[in-house]
């Protein structure tokens, strides 16, 4: 049961995550940047504070880690089930042999 709902949160954690990268603006900026048409001093552009995406980013990534570790743990194990301990019961007594066929 464990493993199922790790799972389910780590599936929406990745949709989450997934989302948020496209959501945020790339830095690139457009053609005009790599050829020295940029505005900025930088390489890369202007570096800007941390935004709302951008911790959403982390947080979503650190999750990411967290959550591939724990089903990894936890799979090791494997999910349980109901019947998955008990082992088979034996019977007490053997087996008769066949009846002998008749004589002539």
């Amino acid at each position: 049961m464990l493993y199922y709902v790790v799972a389910t949160i780590y599936v929406i954690v990745c949709f989450v995550l997934m989302l948020v990268i496209l959501l945020q603006q790339g830095k690139g900026g457009d053609i005009a940047s790599a050829f020295g048409g940029g505005s900025s001093q930088a390489a890369f552009g202007a570096r800007s504070g941390a935004t709302v995406l951008s911790r959403a980013t982390t947080i979503g990534a650190v999750l990411f880690i967290v959550g591939a570790l724990a089903l990894g743990i936890i799979g090791q194990r494997g999910p349980r089930s109901v019947v998955g301990g008990r082992a088979p019961a034996q019977q007490a007594q053997p087996a008769k042999a066949p009846a002998q066929p008749a004589k002539k």
